[in-house]
């Protein structure tokens, strides 16, 4: 794994902008635009390494779904902060009958720099954004830079063999509604769900796009609606399960969450039981399934338990949102009493030339699909991370 510094396209931002991705500048704090899509560098891999990293992927996933069986077995939901019994009640139901829901995508953050194993440092399940930029632009900039060469990436055909492989589960005669929010003032959520309805447009499936906002509960017939009072069968939804449960509507999301073969309910993509796998506190019972694993990092509900460095991550932050770290020198940060935490071995990002590294590797239908590298310049991957392109020479 090497990073490389290297002249950007001309007219790479319009470029980009054509290939799906609406973002290519991201205003900072201090006002100026810089890119989000850097191709003035680029990451390399041999084969080797990304054959590896792919079996972690697999053994990681692996993992996952085990430790989300034990936490359903083990009644253990109040360590992930479901206290609601309503709520595990429903997050159980959905993994027991997780055959039978639509679930098509999840990305690993790893902590990699080429030397060692992979760590994971988290796993987004539910909501994982940067799937644009991985699956369309990246492809395309190394078809022009690297003709002939290859990616770790087939992201784009996966997902619509996905949507192809689970139409079966869909309710037949209705459209599939793409579902996000207003309140995006990047633009990100907008860009990943219309990405997504296209991939699944091109798996022959009939498509529609809609609001968060502009759904609907319709109490004579009990049931979801748009502003036509028009019934959602399916909705893709990039909006966390755990928002949705806590809104004014939670409460009839997953009394008629259709866990499959339900004519008035709606079914949901992503399905309920991703809340198992969308909170640190996996990370503690991973370790604690798992101790020693070459590929996890000792993590805890209970505090640092004597870790020299750690992060204290909140069991649902977002984009480093809240992230405290404590390198083992001077006083320890204290966590928000009120905010539930994860606490990880601290496992610093790699520093290529001053730009600290994690690696999205994303799964699509339980299989390892692809790759997207997002680069910032603290300690913390936040929202002023950049993504840049690699290729496997």
């Amino acid at each position: 794994m090497q990073r490389h510094r290297t002249e950007p396209r001309p007219g790479w931002q319009q470029t980009v902008e054509e290939q799906g991705l609406i973002y290519p500048l991201t205003r900072h704090p201090d006002g100026s635009l810089r890119p989000y899509w850097d191709e003035s560098a680029y990451y390399s891999f041999t084969l080797p390494e990304v054959e590896a990293l792919e079996g972690v992927v697999e053994e990681l996933h692996r993992l996952c779904l085990e430790a989300a069986a034990h936490i359903v077995a083990e009644d253990r939901f109040a360590d992930l902060g479901i206290t609601d019994p309503a709520v595990a009640a429903a997050v159980a139901e959905s993994w027991r009958r997780r055959a039978e829901q639509p679930s098509l995508y999840a990305r690993f953050d790893l902590r990699y720099d080429g030397t060692g194993p992979a760590k994971l440092l988290e796993y987004n399940a539910d909501t994982p954004t940067s799937l644009v930029e991985a699956a369309s632009p990246q492809w395309f900039w190394m078809e022009e830079r690297f003709p002939g060469a290859d990616q770790w990436n087939s992201l784009h055909e996966r997902l619509v063999a996905a949507w192809r492989n689970q139409a079966r589960l869909l309710p037949p005669g209705h459209p599939v509604h793409f579902a996000h929010s207003h309140d995006d003032e990047l633009g990100e959520d907008q860009m990943t769900v219309v990405y997504l309805m296209e991939t699944a447009r091109q798996a022959g499936l009939d498509t529609r796009s809609l609001a968060v906002e502009d759904i609907g509960w319709d109490s004579l017939a009990g049931r979801f609606v748009d502003r036509q009072c028009r019934f959602l069968r399916t909705v893709f939804k990039l909006y966390p399960w755990e928002w949705l449960v806590s809104d004014a509507f939670g409460a009839h999301a997953l009394r008629t969450a259709d866990l499959g073969g339900g004519t008035g309910s709606t079914l949901w993509i992503e399905p309920a039981w991703k809340m198992l796998l969308s909170n640190k506190a996996l990370l503690a019972v991973l370790w604690e399934l798992n101790p020693g694993h070459p590929n996890l990092l000792p993590a805890y509900l209970d505090g640092p338990r004597g870790l020299a460095r750690w992060a204290a991550k909140p069991l649902l932050g977002r984009e480093g949102a809240g992230v405290l770290l404590h390198d083992g020198t001077g006083p320890a940060p204290v966590p928000d009493p009120a905010v539930r935490h994860c606490w990880q071995e601290l496992a610093p990002l790699p520093d290529f030339d001053g730009n600290r590294t994690v690696l999205g590797a994303w799964v699509v239908e339980d299989e390892p699909a692809g790759l997207g590298i997002r680069e910032s310049d603290g300690p913390v991957t936040d929202e002023y991370a950049r993504f840049l392109p690699h290729v496997i020479l």
